[in-house]
């Protein structure tokens, strides 16, 4: 028999401690979110469709972008115990400089219109956390507006080389004055990738408001009072479009860029280039014939070809191909640390992260990014810690399996 009593209230008092009230809304939510997918919801419910469905979504049927994660979750890791791992080190030198984490983050277009603070939270969040921060030619702020944001932290330049060449140049010529140290020459867009989405929402530059877009921003009121009251949506290399993003993409886009025209592109740039958007072997083959610094395996997020290859599933044979002649990065479907730890482990020397940002950037502008780069930072020490490492340089192939779900048929 279990003798029971009535409690006393000096026993009850040690359980019955409340939890301090956070009276900040936007800290409380932030605190809330242990996870991306967490920070994905709530940028969902506070961002109007048509600006959330721009940074969520991919081309056609999403299948790349989909598979691309799911090849993510289809590993399997093998844990080395009675390890000491008091105490571990995520950084190493990235590109000829330190980093403090194996991820940075990626490039990405019209960025003020998912939350007014944009490139500037990111850039600001990058130099907090000692990671590089990425400026795209289709950025809302400008190259030395984020130089100056990040004054003394590592920034990268993406170019699109567009038909207008000397346009183009321009902003290389810019990029490197203002002290970039990279550039990332984007090479999987010929042109531009068929974003539904975007079609069904009417996605403009700007934002147009029609009566659906009123409608649909009725719940989220503060994102359209942060548009409507702060400065005018503006371009780092455009003035003005007023047709949807694919439209904008396809005058832009250059159809003709060779291997000749990257060469030409190496010469003119006086830092580190990294070619972004490899999804073969043989190509990442000749870019590293060219002596490039970096590749990036990419399918663009998705964004360009549905279908296209997984770069996760790439990315071990790419590395044991030319790892050895040339650092080998990977971007695409990344959603935690553990990602980022398994990509380290097959052969990537680096990650990047674009939708991840841009959901902590919707979620609560800088705060909210800096809390997207903190649940990364504490998954890829932990996933360290579980795996009995304590330097990125342990991580190797036999931390990881991944694991078959889609297997090519004999041709």
């Amino acid at each position: 028999m279990v003798k029971r009593q009535i409690p006393k209230v000096r026993d009850l008092a040690p359980l019955m401690q409340f939890k301090k009230p956070e009276l900040n809304g936007k800290k409380r939510r932030l605190d809330a979110a242990l996870t991306i997918e967490d920070l994905r919801r709530i940028a969902k419910r506070r961002t109007p469709t048509a600006a959330f469905d721009y940074t969520d979504g991919s081309a056609e049927a999403e299948l790349s972008i989909t598979r691309a994660r799911q090849a993510f979750q289809d590993i399997e890791f093998s844990p080395s115990i009675l390890r000491d791992v008091s105490k571990v080190s995520t950084g190493w030198d990235v590109l000829g400089a330190p980093v403090a984490q194996p991820f940075g983050i990626a490039p990405t277009g019209f960025t003020r219109m998912m939350q007014t603070e944009g490139e500037i939270a990111g850039a600001h969040a990058a130099a907090r956390a000692g990671i590089p921060f990425s400026l795209s030619t289709m950025g809302t702020t400008s190259i030395e507006d984020v130089r100056d944001a990040n004054p003394h932290g590592r920034n990268w330049f993406q170019l699109y080389m567009w038909k207008d060449r000397e346009r183009s140049m321009s902003l290389v010529d810019r990029a490197a004055k203002a002290g970039y140290d990279t550039l990332l020459v984007t090479v999987d867009v010929p042109v531009a990738g068929a974003r539904l989405r975007d079609k069904r929402n009417g996605m403009t530059i700007p934002p147009a408001l029609t009566p659906g877009t009123v409608l649909n921003a009725l719940p989220r009121p503060q994102w359209w009072i942060d548009f409507l009251t702060t400065e005018p949506l503006s371009f780092a290399s455009i003035d003005r479009w007023s047709g949807t993003v694919a439209e904008l993409l396809d005058t832009m886009f250059d159809p003709t860029v060779t291997f000749e025209d990257l060469a030409w592109i190496k010469e003119q740039w006086p830092g580190k280039l990294v070619v972004k958007g490899i999804q073969t072997l043989d190509d990442a083959k000749a870019v590293t014939a060219l002596g490039v610094d970096g590749l990036v395996l990419s399918n663009h997020g998705g964004r360009q070809l549905d279908r296209a290859p997984i770069p996760f599933h790439l990315l071990p044979e790419v590395a044991r191909e030319v790892g050895k002649d040339t650092e080998v990065m990977i971007d695409t479907g990344i959603m935690s640390g553990a990602d980022i730890v398994a990509s380290i482990a097959l052969g990537a020397r680096f990650t990047l992260v674009g939708r991840v940002y841009l959901y902590g950037l919707m979620a609560g502008g800088e705060a909210g990014v800096n809390r997207a780069v903190d649940i990364l930072s504490e998954q890829v020490e932990r996933t360290m810690r579980l795996l009995g490492v304590t330097a990125l340089e342990e991580l190797g192939p036999g931390h990881v399996t991944q694991l078959e779900r889609l297997v090519p048929r004999p041709r």
